[in-house]
């Protein structure tokens, strides 16, 4: 009952920002405060991770497990988009422009990481009694974020319809979310006392890192999540670097690597690097992953096999 909750709380926060008309004029004010809320979210999220006991002695365990999860992600990822490519190809006509959008995303994906490390440092030499627990606010935030994603998915003009009448695309989100489900599966096997439902919920992010943390710490406690939003950036990290190499032959699977972020965060290097002719693929893709990964996480983290 408790994960049904939670699967509304998501969700409903999500649909009606999707029912709300945006007007052209404030979708930058739009982009802007929904920026500034992630900042926020990953601040708390760092304090939230300062009140582990002896989380010192976690860290190493962190990054051995984010490397593994990420590379089994990875891995599933790109060999399955690398056969779907050669096996159907699909052709651009790219364009070549200026890398200062990638150089920009890749900044962005550092601020990030230092809202989250600076939330941490804070937690662990000041008190912050007066902001009760951190989670709670979390969850707070949660619900605004997921209505203002709803109301940015709107704002991108574009009808379900379309969406969903986009067949690579359709096909795309299928393949991606088989690809990480075998990842998922292949953690779970390669790590011991990970559970086959725990893998499958962690490899559900899909690169939404504030989504993905949120719900995994809620599930597993802090340290899976920061396992889970460490590796959702790592995620946006290697799509931001490999996107201009793999859409030179593999298109789809350039479009694909970003996830969830394939939407926004990563939509520009994929414009930038495929053409105008990328973006139909990448908003199809992204808007379904974009509604699947919540389900995919809370109904994973609510079982127990």
């Amino acid at each position: 009952m408790q994960n049904l909750l939670t699967l509304f709380i998501i969700l409903i926060p999500l649909f009606a920002g999707f029912c709300i008309p945006v007007p052209a004029r404030a979708v930058s004010w739009l982009n802007i405060g929904l920026s500034w809320l992630v900042y926020l979210i990953l601040f708390l999220i760092g304090l939230s991770l300062a009140q582990v006991p002896n989380l010192g002695d976690e860290l190493a365990v962190i990054s051995f497990t984010v490397a593994v999860l990420f590379l089994c992600l990875i891995s599933t990822n790109l060999l399955l988009f690398i056969w779907f490519d050669r096996r159907y190809p699909w052709h651009l006509q790219q364009q070549q422009t200026a890398t200062q959008s990638g150089d920009i995303s890749i900044m962005g994906s550092l601020k990030q990481v230092a809202c989250l490390l600076l939330g941490l440092t804070a937690g662990h030499f000041f008190s912050f009694s007066w902001l009760g627990n951190p989670q709670a606010a979390v969850n707070k935030a949660l619900i605004i974020l997921l209505l203002l994603v709803g109301m940015q998915l709107r704002s991108c003009g574009i009808t379900l319809r379309q969406v969903f009448l986009n067949r690579r695309g359709v096909i795309c989100a299928i393949l991606f979310t088989l690809a990480s489900l075998l990842g998922g599966l292949l953690f779970a096997l390669l790590m011991p006392n990970v559970s086959i439902s725990k893998g499958l919920a962690l490899s559900s992010g899909y690169g939404w890192y504030s989504l993905s943390s949120i719900i995994m710490s809620k599930s597993y406690g802090a340290v899976w999540g920061s396992i889970a939003m460490f590796n959702d950036l790592a995620r946006e990290f290697f799509a931001l670097l490999f996107i201009p190499l793999l859409m030179r032959r593999y298109p789809t699977a350039a479009v694909s690597i970003g996830g969830a972020t394939s939407l926004d965060f990563t939509l520009p290097a994929i414009q930038a690097s495929g053409g105008i002719s990328a973006v139909p693929l990448a908003i199809s893709f992204g808007f379904i992953v974009n509604l699947t990964a919540p389900v995919l996480m809370v109904f994973f983290s609510s079982l127990n096999f």
